[in-house]
């Protein structure tokens, strides 16, 4: 990953503002920010530990370990909340066998929370591997447990 971030610095510049770009690309390269590459990326880009770990950190778009084989992202906006979100998100859990904000221990699935997908007259809503999925109810979540299973 060494090599990937000086090519990469080399290529797209190695100023401040070169960091969440650098982190987008760490990620898609590897699946995530690893903590053990924050002092890599704030060596090349002079900046603090701190700083990475910081912007890390803070957007929860970046994750700090692997991504399960399939990612289902429930929204958990106040609309969707308040067509059922909580309960669904409960049932996703058991069904799925991994807490929110968790990737299950086989690396099957991740199921991570979304803010908002812009489907709220529709809700409530996921993604799945990307995919958006309305009017989540128990079939659908059974759907969405075998398309994980598969």
């Amino acid at each position: 990953m060494d090599e990937f971030i000086e090519g990469w610095t080399a290529q797209n510049g190695a100023t401040r503002d070169r960091l969440l770009p650098l982190l987008h690309a760490v990620q898609e390269e590897a699946g995530h920010v690893d903590d053990a590459i924050v002092p890599v990326i704030a060596k090349a880009l002079n900046l603090s530990r701190a700083d990475v770990h910081g912007v890390v950190t803070f957007y929860h778009d970046f994750r700090r370990t692997p991504q399960g084989r399939h990612v289902v992202k429930l929204c958990r906006a106040e609309s969707c909340q308040a067509r059922g979100g909580a309960a669904i998100e409960a049932a996703a859990a058991q069904r799925l066998g991994v807490a929110m904000g968790q990737t299950r221990s086989d690396g099957a699935v991740s199921l991570e929370p979304v803010y908002c997908l812009g489907l709220c007259a529709i809700g409530p809503n996921a993604l799945v591997d990307g995919r958006p999925v309305a009017r989540i109810d128990g079939a659908a979540l059974e759907r969405i447990a075998a398309e994980v299973a598969a």
